[in-house]
């Protein structure tokens, strides 16, 4: 394949998962305002239960990831058994892990108040995971789902069904938050019921599209039977992943508590500049998969030069659109953070003023978090994740993070800092998972 095809084929794969990934992050943004709308304190109750549930969600959908790479491989030998044992057993897996995490989401309000919570936003919080904390077992299942359709290269149903359960979240949101057309008001409780309800919608739908369009794979036939081997193998794949996407969330998570340490305008400057550095991420991270997709493909019909090809390819997309990102981050800050702030709000000046240093420092990360990202994508592809995993961990919370703080406070650069440790993290990062690539992985490929 020439590089423009490689170049096609990724886009072609990639585009509907990026704009799945912004999809999903709507639904978040309109739990958000809305609940904003009606009360600051569950807006906050939800915050900080929602930030729980996605730490432990983002470790659990490890398993699903691991389905994407086996799946990818299994589909490019012909091998429709293969693709259907290592799929239940992700299904199965997740569903395990869900279950053990009921408990502590059940109980977590004496986890709140450890923290140092206020009661009634422990309280709160707590409300809500009771009934979001089920919303659980449906979101890895979708997980799972979305997995096995991209590896198949079936990425625009995910957008479609995506695109859905935001509609469908802002309409149950309206009505169960404040109480409208009749129902009851319910407050934070009624936003942990919309969650829900469109985690079952869009796992229903899946599973209909995967009855009706992929039949071959039979995939629920016979579900309840335990397969050992491919469980096995997708344990082993999927929990180095789940312990990746943690040490990088629990990065970002402790960023966050340290611009709290600055004051409030700091906290909320930071806010807006992540919130838009996380929605260019979403095209990294989109790219990313249809990386591990086109991976695992040319691992299952051992094209070990069209995968380093299609790599470079991947990386290329990622820095480009790095490249147009810095442009808007350094040229235009003020005018996109001053989408956030009301213009009436008395700190506003403030907030800026803060802002554009940050926005400064995610323009400097925008190529390393891309790149970094993009390894990892292509690393899953080739089911290489155990050493990924201790090289991501080691720069997020052995360099990343005590730079951070060191940059912070110490040496007194405050919040642009923290950045630099991000940035710093993320830097090395890249240089060792781009490293683990293109110098022992693929030679093991090429090798063996």
């Amino acid at each position: 394949m020439t590089r423009l095809s490689h170049l096609k084929a990724l886009l072609l794969l990639g585009l509907p998962l990026i704009g799945s990934h912004v999809a999903q992050m709507a639904i978040t943004t309109t739990d958000t305002v809305m609940l904003g709308w009606y009360d600051v304190t569950a807006l906050a109750a939800a915050t900080l239960a929602s930030s729980i549930f996605f730490t432990l969600f983002i470790v659990g959908s490890g398993f699903a990831w691991a389905v994407m790479p086996l799946v990818a491989a299994a589909s490019e030998e012909g091998d429709e058994v293969q693709a259907r044992r290592v799929t239940r057993m992700g299904l199965w897996l997740s569903m395990i892990y869900g279950i053990i995490m009921l408990p502590p989401m059940f109980f977590s309000e004496p986890i709140f108040r450890a923290i140092g919570q206020e009661a009634d936003v422990a309280a709160l919080a707590e409300q809500y995971l009771r009934i979001a904390g089920f919303g659980m077992l449906p979101a890895l299942f979708v997980m799972v789902l979305k997995a096995f359709l991209s590896a198949l290269e079936r990425t625009q149903i995910i957008l479609w069904v995506t695109l859905g359960a935001a509609g469908l979240n802002a309409v149950v949101n309206y009505a169960l938050i404040f109480g409208n057309w009749g129902a009851p008001e319910l407050g934070v409780r009624g936003a942990a019921v919309a969650s829900v309800m469109v985690q079952l919608a869009s796992g229903a739908l899946l599973t209909f599209y995967v009855l009706r369009a992929l039949p071959e794979f039979a995939l629920f036939q016979r579900i309840w039977r335990r397969d050992a081997e491919a469980m096995g193998t997708v344990f082993r794949l999927g929990w180095p992943i789940g312990v990746t996407s943690f040490a990088e969330t629990g990065l970002f998570t402790a960023s966050a508590i340290m611009m709290g340490w600055l004051g409030a305008v700091e906290l909320a400057a930071h806010g807006i500049a992540l919130q838009m550095a996380s929605l260019t991420f979403m095209v990294h991270l989109g790219l990313s998969q249809a990386a591990t997709v086109r991976a695992g493909r040319a691992l299952g019909r051992k094209d070990i030069g069209g995968l380093k090809a299609g790599g470079s390819v991947a990386i290329g997309a990622s820095v480009l659109f790095a490249a147009v990102t810095i442009a808007a981050f350094l040229l235009l800050p003020e005018t996109l953070l001053g989408l956030f702030v009301d213009p009436d709000d008395p700190q506003r000046p403030a907030i800026l003023a803060v802002g554009v240093g940050l926005l400064a420092m995610a323009a400097l990360f925008q190529f390393v978090d891309g790149a970094q990202v993009m390894a990892l994508g292509l690393l899953r592809g080739v089911q290489d994740t155990r050493v990924p995993m201790i090289h991501a961990s080691l720069s997020y919370w052995g360099l990343g993070l005590p730079a951070g703080y060191v940059l912070g406070f110490p040496l007194g650069l405050g919040g642009i800092g923290i950045w630099l440790g991000l940035v710093v993290g993320l830097a090395m990062a890249a240089v060792l998972l781009l490293g683990r690539f293109y110098g022992p992985t693929l030679r093991r490929l090429q090798t063996g």
